[in-house]
C-alpha cells in the first residue's frame, strides 16, 4: 500500500487565498504521487456558512467539503475526521503558498524519523510602505530553530500529523478554542505530553501572505494581546486538577504583571533614547502581559469570533 497523505487546507472568505494555495499545492502533490509510492489527496474545508469556497474550488481536483459549525478548531476536527483513512494529514492555511519541495520535504522528515508530527517554517513578507513601527516590532518574525530540532508545540500553519499516532492517542482539537484561537498550541502540547514527538523540517517553507490592513499597529497589539490570552488559557486547560489550575492561574498573573512592568519600561526607554524598536517591542510585551492578566481571570479573547461578527455572520 502507498503512504497516503491528505493535505487539508482549511477557508473562510478567502477566494484569491484558497486559489493561491492550491496553486502551490497541487502541482506538488501531483509529483509526489507520480512514483506510486506515495499518494496525496487535497481536502479543503470551507468555514463559510454560505460556503463561499465552493465556486473558486470547482475548477480544481480536489475534494471539498462544508463545515458549518463555526472556529478553526471544528475546521481541523473535520479535517481529522475527513482524512482517519490516511497515513498523515497536512495543514496548510488559506493565506499561505508552499513553495517548491514543502510537501515532500514534510513526508521525507516524517518517514526518516518517525516523528509524530513535523512542522515546518513560515515566512511572512512585509508589503511595500509597511510601517516602520511595524517592521521595528518583531511582529511576524518566528523563532529560528535548528533543523530537525525537538518542539514541545507547534501552530498547524504548516505541520504534518501522523493519524496513527493522533487515534492511538486520543487527540481532537479543543473546541472550546475555536474563536479565540489556541487549539493547536493545546493539541500538540497534548501530542507531547503523552509521548509524542515533533520535528522542526527547515526547508518546508510557505509564505504568509497576510492582509494587508494586518500591518498595523492596533491589529499587532490585539494579536499580540490574543497570544498572552490564549497561551494562559492552555496553560489551565493542561493542568491536572482544581489546585495544579488554581496554581497556574497565579503563576500567570504575576508573569503577565511583569511582563507588562518590564514592558512598559521599555517602550518608556525607547521614547527617551529614540530607539523605535525599544518602543514597539515594548509595547508589544506590555499587551502580550496584558493578555496573560486577562486569561488568567478567565477571559477568553474571541479573534475570530470578532471576525465574524464584523462580517454578519452569527458565532
Amino acid at each position: 500500500m502507498p503512504y497516503s497523505i491528505t493535505v487539508a487546507i482549511p477557508t473562510f472568505r478567502r477566494p484569491a487565498g484558497i486559489v493561491a494555495a492550491l496553486e502551490s499545492v497541487l502541482p506538488q502533490a501531483e509529483a509526489l504521487g507520480s512514483g506510486g509510492e506515495v499518494s496525496v489527496r487535497v481536502l479543503v474545508i470551507d468555514n463559510d456558512p454560505d460556503a463561499s469556497a465552493r465556486e473558486p474550488v470547482a475548477s480544481f481536483a480536489v475534494d471539498y467539503v462544508h463545515e458549518p459549525r463555526p472556529g478553526i478548531a471544528a475546521v481541523r476536527n473535520r479535517a481529522l475526521g475527513e482524512s482517519m483513512d490516511s497515513d498523515a494529514l497536512v495543514f496548510l492555511d488559506d493565506d499561505e503558498i508552499a513553495t517548491d519541495g514543502w510537501l515532500a520535504t514534510l513526508v521525507a522528515r516524517h518517514r526518516e524519523t518517525g516523528a509524530d508530527a513535523v512542522a515546518g517554517r513560515v515566512q511572512t513578507d512585509f508589503p511595500p510602505g509597511t510601517d516602520p513601527w511595524v517592521r521595528a516590532s518583531g511582529a511576524f518574525r518566528r523563532p529560528e530553530r535548528a533543523d530537525g530540532q525537538s518542539m514541545d508545540e507547534a501552530a498547524t500553519n504548516n505541520l504534518l500529523l501522523d493519524l496513527a499516532t493522533v487515534r492511538r492517542l486520543g487527540l481532537r482539537f479543543d473546541e472550546a478554542f475555536g474563536l479565540t484561537g489556541g487549539s493547536d498550541s493545546l493539541f500538540t502540547r497534548q501530542l507531547v505530553a503523552r509521548g509524542g514527538t515533533i520535528r522542526w523540517a527547515q526547508d518546508a517553507l510557505v509564505v504568509e501572505l497576510e492582509d494587508q490592513e494586518r500591518f498595523n499597529r492596533a491589529w499587532i497589539l490585539m494579536r499580540v494581546f490574543r497570544f498572552g490570552n490564549t497561551s494562559t488559557r492552555v496553560d489551565i486547560a493542561l493542568a491536572q486538577d482544581a489546585t495544579e489550575r488554581l496554581l497556574v492561574r497565579v503563576e500567570r498573573f504575576f508573569r503577565g504583571l511583569v511582563r507588562v512592568a518590564g514592558g512598559g519600561a521599555r517602550s518608556c526607554w525607547g521614547v527617551l533614547s529614540g530607539s523605535l524598536s525599544h518602543r514597539a517591542r515594548g509595547l508589544r510585551t506590555v499587551y502580550r502581559g496584558a493578555g496573560m492578566i486577562a486569561g488568567s481571570g478567565g477571559f477568553a479573547f474571541s479573534e475570530y469570533g470578532a471576525r465574524r461578527k464584523r462580517m454578519g455572520i452569527r458565532a
